[in-house]
């Protein structure tokens, strides 16, 4: 492996880790910085795989509440409920994402264009949201009726067009439907693990075959990476979140989308 190909694959695992929880959209960050850089795996692996490091810093920061929700599974209503959710808010992007696969990766994953237009306009909604006044009816994830939780799946399957942002919509969606910011950040966290470990499980059986040992040390790099500045990033997102809302994440949309644009149409 050459130390250039080390050092893109280590930046590449932390702004994936950085992205992947806040809603600008960590594929469509990392299919145009590499694009940008002239990096390249088979069959867009890299890009999905190295979200394991993604899932296992969700893992080791709610490790004690996933324990505790697990132990009261057999006694409490309300975990199971909560429990129950989250896996039928999962459901829409499983079978759609499974149907969809090899569109999303050979055609959607390569089209920076569509990844900068979806950017500005995740943006653009996002702002739009940040200023609207929404009163909200939940701010606590362990009351989510299961229906609030299936429309929130569903919209989460507009993330599968990259740019757009598994976290922007889930969030964006869950706020229009009546949850405060806090409980819409953190339910994206929560549906983020079996959405994301099923993105993991299904691409690399899909790409077993063309995976080759040079990919995999890249892999093992970018997930290092990528679970280092992800644990960062859910341990302090609600907080910032709830004091500031999303206006940031706006207007970062918004530059990253248009410099991309202006850079692809000058490389033309």
């Amino acid at each position: 492996m050459e130390t250039q190909t080390i050092v893109e694959a280590a930046f590449l695992g932390l702004l994936e880790g950085i992205t992947e929880f806040l809603p600008v959209s960590s594929t469509g960050h990392l299919l145009l910085a590499g694009h940008f850089l002239g990096f390249e795996s088979n069959g867009k692996t890299f890009e999905v795989l190295i979200q394991l490091g993604a899932i296992l810093a969700i893992l080791s920061v709610y490790f004690g509440r996933l324990v505790n929700i697990a132990r009261d599974l057999p006694t409490d209503p309300k975990a199971r409920r909560f429990v129950t959710g989250v896996l039928i808010a999962f459901l829409p992007a499983a079978v759609i994402g499974a149907l969809a696969h090899d569109i999303i990766k050979t055609v959607l994953f390569e089209s920076p264009m569509l990844i900068c237009v979806m950017l500005i306009i995740g943006g653009l909604i996002l702002l739009w949201v940040d200023r609207v006044e929404l009163k909200p009816r939940y701010t606590n994830v362990m009351d989510f009726p299961l229906g609030l939780c299936f429309k929130i799946g569903l919209i989460q399957c507009f993330a599968m067009i990259p740019g757009t942002s598994r976290s922007g919509a889930t969030i964006v969606g869950a706020l229009l439907l009546g949850t405060d910011k806090r409980s819409a950040a953190e339910f994206s966290f929560f549906l983020a693990m079996p959405t994301m470990a099923g993105a993991f499980a299904y691409d690399l059986f899909k790409n077993r075959h063309i995976l080759t040992l040079n990919d995999a040390s890249l892999i093992i790099i970018g997930f290092i990476a990528a679970f280092i500045s992800g644990v960062f990033v859910v341990r302090y997102l609600l907080d910032y979140v709830s004091r500031h809302g999303f206006a940031l994440f706006a207007w970062w949309r918004l530059v990253v989308g248009t410099l991309g644009l202006v850079a692809l149409i000058l490389m033309r």
